[in-house]
């Protein structure tokens, strides 16, 4: 029997990490795993949560993909006690730093002297054609510029570990080949560059996707040949698409950077992402502030599907639970991040006008919307200048060139000129009593109004959207479109 976990009682002080490649951009996947780190590690035991970046795959990792992980895990909040930004005492936290420092080399030689790896030397000209497997060094072949590999000698036998939702797994050693620890370019593989990384970090917990399952049985067999204690694992179920493969593009953006421009808050992302696996007594929280309530006999060993749609409601609930201060905050820090076209005037305005008029506007268009990118369809009525209102064509077709329309934006305003108090009642008993004294039609007098004011078919609550609006601005635009409607008559 080969590495059985440590009990958690003799670990000591708790430490985790997440350890993504710059590969790519950050996977939803990738984040779950970072929060259930993360929780663990602050769960009431004064825990280190460390980030490292392991970059040994140089052709793919990049700056630009490191600087992604480093701004979207501040985005989602999660804060790591140690790292390459922060520092700390187990440092550099890059693999290629620490291959820079000849922190592995050590282990090679150490795993080497005692047999359990060995050189394996290939033709300078076809170096995928091997020459021969030495136990020592092949100094006379190299200086001949023979390029090589060192190996591990996996052991002929039965590896067993302990994983907190699988349980005791157990493997068969004799199936596996011999695989290389340290490449012809003297960088470390994967699979030894964390065996030695986590130790020397003193990790305790290594909490990951459970598509590295398969990889633990050749790590614990690292740990055993080098001595060294094996930290507790936990293989964490994949996110799946909507057909139960893997979540992929194939089903949708999976970044994290990808629901961020699509105008998602990260309390909703992470929210979501939470309820994925994990057991809680609400669905609407802020997973963060459980720090204390999370505990890993609440995490399912069952795969989970990833619902877009039950994403966006969570994250549509989130937004009408944020204080309007904090959601005015997000939504503009947003506006810059998304870059869109139309930013700059949208910023201008929020920063412009009034701020108690602004989070009216905001409190009236967040109650129908899940996303920033849709909240800014509700709320541009609101912030564009009255004279510059832009009007849906067809809607000013369908209701303003109606023969009606004059008729019934007039007696509106009349009727709303006679208000002594501007609220959502009084407005509409001002334009219930309009209806009656025309004879209007509900649908077609409403849904004029709402043109006439916003431009558009489509809006929040009419009487709600028209208090927020406010006197003077409703006056203006209903005498601006009066004096349209005039000169069509």
């Amino acid at each position: 029997m080969v590495g059985a976990a440590v009990e958690k009682e003799e670990i000591g002080l708790v430490r985790v990490r997440f350890a993504p490649s710059p590969t790519g951009s950050l996977h939803v996947g990738g984040v779950r795993t970072a929060l259930f780190n993360y929780l663990f590690a602050k769960e009431g035991k004064g825990g280190t949560f460390v980030l490292r970046i392991e970059d040994t795959d140089t052709l793919r990792s990049t700056l630009e993909y490191e600087e992604e992980i480093f701004r979207m895990l501040q985005w989602c909040g999660i804060t790591p006690d140690e790292g390459p930004n922060e520092g700390g005492p187990y440092g550099p936290y890059r693999q290629m730093e620490r291959v820079e420092k000849g922190v592995y080399a050590p282990y090679v030689s150490q795993l080497v002297e005692n047999g359990s790896a060995y050189f394996t030397v290939y033709q300078s000209d076809q170096p995928e054609k091997e020459l021969g497997d030495f136990a020592s060094f092949p100094a006379a072949l190299v200086e001949k510029g023979h390029p090589y590999t060192v190996k591990f000698r996996v052991p002929q036998q039965e590896v067993v570990f302990q994983d907190l939702l699988k349980g005791e797994m157990r493997f068969d050693a004799s199936q596996y080949e011999d695989f290389i620890i340290q490449k012809s370019n003297g960088v470390p593989v994967y699979n030894f560059a964390v065996v030695v990384d986590d130790h020397l970090m003193e990790i305790s917990h290594v909490f990951r996707g459970e598509d590295h399952l398969s990889n633990t049985p050749r790590q614990v067999l690292l740990y055993q040949a080098l001595g060294w204690p094996v930290p507790v694992f936990m293989h964490i179920p994949l996110l799946l698409g909507q057909d139960r493969s893997p979540l992929s593009k194939r089903h949708g953006g999976t970044s994290v950077a990808f629901f961020r421009q699509e105008g998602y808050l990260h309390e909703g992302l992470m929210n979501y992402l939470a309820l994925l696996g994990w057991a809680v007594d609400e669905e609407i929280f802020d997973p963060l502030s459980k720090e204390g309530f999370f505990s890993l006999d609440r995490i399912s060993s069952r795969s989970v599907v990833f619902d877009y749609a039950k994403l966006e409601w969570v994250n549509g609930k989130q937004m009408r639970r944020k204080p309007l201060d904090a959601l005015l905050h997000e939504y503009m820090e947003w506006l810059r991040f998304s870059a869109l076209p139309g930013n700059p005037w949208r910023l201008d305005a929020l920063e412009r006008l009034p701020r108690t008029y602004v989070l009216g506007a905001l409190a009236v268009s967040r109650e129908k919307v899940n996303t920033f990118r849709v909240l800014e369809e509700f709320l541009d009525p609101f912030l564009q200048e009255d004279h510059l209102v832009e009007f849906s064509p067809t809607a000013w077709k369908k209701y303003l060139e109606h023969p009606d329309a004059q008729g019934m934006l007039f007696a509106c305003r009349e009727n709303l000129r006679e208000l002594e108090e501007w609220n959502q009642n009084t407005v509409e008993d001002a334009l219930r009593l309009t209806i009656t004294q025309l004879g209007a039609g509900k649908k077609r007098f409403f849904q004029t109004l709402r043109v006439a004011l916003f431009g558009k078919e489509v809006t929040p609550g009419l009487f709600e959207s028209i208090e927020a609006l406010g006197c003077g601005k409703a006056f203006a635009r209903l005498d601006r479109v009066l004096e349209e409607v005039e000169k069509n008559v």
